[in-house]
């Protein structure tokens, strides 16, 4: 951001500090958000095409469909989220009635009922992939914006997603750590660990039970904020025209056009990686499930570590610069030893080694460096976008703007779980796979289309 728009936000009352426990509780929702997460990115495509047996073409439409949705509810729920007229705030009250509806469908998309056909599958997953995404716009979308409002000046918005990185990241990581060394051991029935599909059904229980606690945490933890939020404009009565209108508007900013552009692209390129890390993992490195559950430890290194950095990075490099630099590296570091392992390098570890752990966890830390700081970057620009949009236009449209952000990383999963769909019937990836009975070719394929394929070429564009 420029100059102009750090005295823009140093207007809004910058006298006002955030205490650490209510920055902590604005954090906690970041938990729930994350839980949802693993569910959808790590491990939905691998239930339904290895445990489920629907075709990774046919999930990955089902949640293209999904994300057809999605560009509705997110503007909607951001317009509506401004227009919100009541004593506990705009906000609030949107967030606090997201919780249970979220946990409802995300036990239900994991748990099918037995016997469904192909057909029945595709549907089960259609309906439940657009009903938890849209429950959880209700929660992700007021939270983002809710962060805009509560920090009153341009570096501390950076203080304040750090700790929903921090406490996200560092919760994901822990539950991540649970989710492959507790729910999903390797056992001589199950090898890998991942396809115990019991496990998926305490997962989502658990899950419910993270998810509405950490909301809960959230709401409460920043109630004290409400009377020094913005108010509903006055007249600003929700109508589908003034949505419209709200969205066309955004569109038109040109700043807010190239940071869109930038996060969806990002997300992208990082989801297509992410959903297919477990068949990568497990296939093309050869780990064990409980071995999965060590690069969580990783994240919970190195969020620390990003989170006691990004005030310092984005002073002395700018938050463009920073958000630019952490994402390609971010985006590039995992293809290191992919593209070392493709080509064949003698003198690279085989997979019987336990140097393939080791390397794989140290990438996994700088990522977790890089990643949190990326995302940090990108949260933190958004708000800054909501003072500049104001000055330009004297209207005050956080829900809206952070609407679109929520849009760009949420189609990008889709996408992202699209294209892994695709890449799994692409390359003829057998379904209920255990360790030793994939081809060589099919391994090396996936290991290209997953990696430096979906990675390095698309950034030429």
């Amino acid at each position: 951001m420029n100059d102009v728009t750090k005295d823009q936000t140093a207007q809004s009352d910058s006298t006002r500090r955030l205490s650490i426990p209510v920055m902590a509780a604005f954090g906690s929702g970041e938990l729930g958000t994350a839980v949802v997460t693993i569910g959808l990115y790590s491990l939905l495509l691998f239930y339904y095409q290895q445990i489920v047996g629907l075709s990774g073409t046919l999930t990955g439409l089902a949640l293209g469909i999904a994300l057809f949705c999605d560009a509705v509810t997110d503007p909607l729920v951001g317009s509506l989220s401004d227009r919100v007229k009541s004593k506990y705030g705009r906000r609030h009250p949107v967030m606090a009635a997201s919780a249970i509806p979220i946990a409802i469908t995300l036990f239900a998309l994991f748990n099918p009922p037995d016997g469904l056909s192909a057909i029945g599958s595709f549907a089960w997953l259609t309906v439940f992939a657009i009903l938890v995404r849209t429950a959880l716009t209700f929660f992700v979308i007021p939270h983002l914006a809710l962060g805009a409002e509560m920090a009153p000046d341009y570096l501390q918005r950076s203080t304040l997603y750090s700790f929903g990185a921090l406490i996200g990241g560092v919760g994901g990581a822990l539950i991540g750590f649970a989710v492959y060394w507790v729910l999903f051991p390797t056992t001589d029935e199950f090898t890998p660990g991942l396809l115990n599909a019991e496990g998926y059904r305490t997962f989502t229980l658990a899950a419910g039970i993270v998810l509405i606690a950490s909301i809960g945490l959230c709401v409460l933890g920043t109630a004290g904020e409400i009377p020094n939020l913005q108010a509903p404009e006055p007249g600003a009565n929700f109508s589908f025209l003034d949505m419209v209108r709200d969205i066309r508007d955004v569109f038109r900013d040109r700043d807010f056009l190239v940071i869109f552009a930038g996060f969806l692209l990002w997300y992208i390129f990082g989801y297509i990686e992410s959903v297919g890390s477990p068949f990568l993992n497990l296939h093309f490195w050869g780990l064990q499930t409980e071995e999965l559950a060590y690069f969580g430890v990783t994240a919970l290194l190195g969020l620390p570590v990003a989170f006691a950095l990004v005030p310092w990075v984005t002073r002395t490099f700018d938050k463009r610069n920073t958000m630019i630099g952490s994402s390609l590296a971010f985006l590039l570091l995992p293809n290191i030893p992919i593209c070392l392992r493709l080509m064949d390098v003698s003198w690279y570890p085989a997979n019987s080694s336990p140097w393939i752990l080791y390397i794989n966890l140290g990438i996994s830390l700088l990522n977790a460096v890089t990643g949190t700081i990326a995302a940090v970057t990108y949260s933190s620009i958004y708000a800054d976008l909501t003072d500049s949009h104001e000055y330009r236009t004297h209207q005050r449209r956080e829900g809206t703007i952070f609407a679109a952000r929520s849009f760009s990383g949420k189609a990008a999963g889709a996408f992202g779980l699209m294209i892994g769909g695709a890449i799994l019937d692409l390359i003829a990836f057998p379904e209920n796979a255990p360790y030793g009975s994939v081809p060589d070719e099919v391994i090396w394929n996936l290991g290209f289309f997953v990696g430096p394929a979906t990675s390095f070429f698309p950034r030429r564009v």
